[in-house]
């Protein structure tokens, strides 16, 4: 039997209070800094990058900007780069060099409300082909940016003709594997979720799971479709198989009652895709294992291949705070490291140990 020591533990290694509400934080790539986005009570944006030095947290750089920032992504930029993109309060689209962050380098009007959610990949040595931003918003579309091309996104997909407009609050992108195959994954206020092909410029797959959709994640961006892991509102996440997928059936998934309260993030430990953590509305953080099958996928009557779903484990769980816990990122570079940031006002720098060992 193993003994709790030998369990993964999630350690608070810096805590920063901060006199605005974060909305996102995001490791630098190759760096010991993070960025912090959120808005001031005053109503404007504001972007801080902050380095880790000695166990503190030293505030290097500070920007305020018109609109509050909700989102970031480093995804579709070069290691050499680092620029980060941004989705704010007034639906624009923003990239930015964060050595001199007070202009943008590549900006365009996205969108009419709100960016609820950015991703971005063809970067970082993450996924092959164009360097590629998607975008969620409230206005219910999510759109596709190649910020070679100004202006125009280079894939729109909106409510068809009668359709109702659904406040689209996560995106993903995915099986980014060769130049020509790319996916988005988006998920809506009532609990849609739309799989796009852009390759085909088609709807491949759409499931609802009865709650609001608070974040999706594929498990790597850059293979052949493997995992992918959508929360809900109401304290559920489903990890979904997506190697097999059944004409009527979909994808194969397990769901597991995680929180008690609202799921905001879930993110995948960039060393060993099988793990992830969900971070909670009650200011809690959960660490699991997937576990696949025997076998990943059986035929069904019609001799069709039918996908299995596989079992999670919790491996550690740590309640940080009585707020939500709105954003988490794992470090790219050292196993373990993360920051996270909740709506009382406060960044976390976490250790999460023993990850090797799981």
């Amino acid at each position: 039997m193993s003994s709790p020591l030998d369990k993964p533990q999630i350690i608070s290694h810096i805590q920063k209070s901060l006199n605005y509400t974060v909305f996102d934080s995001k490791w630098i790539p190759c760096s010991a800094k993070f960025v912090c986005l959120g808005n001031y009570a005053r109503g404007t944006g504001v972007m801080q990058i902050y380095e880790v030095q000695q166990g503190e947290a030293q505030l290097i750089k500070e920007q305020e900007f018109p609109k509050p920032i909700k989102c970031g992504t480093f995804g579709a930029t070069s290691l050499q780069q680092r620029h980060l993109a941004t989705g704010d309060f007034g639906g624009n689209l923003n990239i930015w060099n964060l050595e001199v962050p007070g202009t943008p380098v590549f900006s365009v009007k996205a969108h009419k409300e709100i960016i609820n959610s950015i991703d971005g990949v063809g970067g970082l040595g993450i996924g092959d082909g164009a360097p590629e931003i998607v975008t969620g918003s409230r206005d219910g579309t999510v759109k596709v940016w190649d910020t070679r091309q100004k202006d125009s996104p280079v894939a729109n997909m909106e409510p068809g003709e009668g359709e109702t407009k659904r406040d689209c609050w996560t995106v993903a992108l995915g099986h980014a594997f060769n130049d020509q195959d790319r996916c988005v994954c988006a998920g809506y206020d009532n609990g849609d979720i739309k799989l796009f092909d852009l390759r085909n410029m088609s709807l491949r797959w759409e499931t609802n799971i009865k709650n609001g959709v608070c974040c999706v994640e594929f498990d790597r961006k850059d293979i052949n479709m493997n995992k992918l892991v959508a929360t809900s509102l109401e304290g559920k996440f489903h990890v979904f198989d997506m190697r097999t997928q059944h004409p009527t059936k979909g994808f194969s998934s397990v769901s597991e009652k995680a929180h008690k309260s609202t799921i905001w993030q879930v993110k995948h430990l960039p060393q060993n895709r099988d793990i992830f953590m969900t971070t909670g509305g009650a200011g809690n953080l959960n660490l699991w294992k997937y576990e696949y099958p025997s076998q990943r996928s059986k035929t069904d009557s019609d001799d069709l291949a039918v996908g299995v779903a596989g079992s999670v484990t919790l491996l550690q769980n740590a309640t940080l705070s009585t707020q939500p816990i709105a954003s988490l990122d794992w470090s790219p570079d050292k196993k373990g490291l993360c920051v996270c940031s909740g709506f009382d006002q406060t960044v976390r720098v976490l250790i999460v140990t023993k990850l090797s060992q799981v």
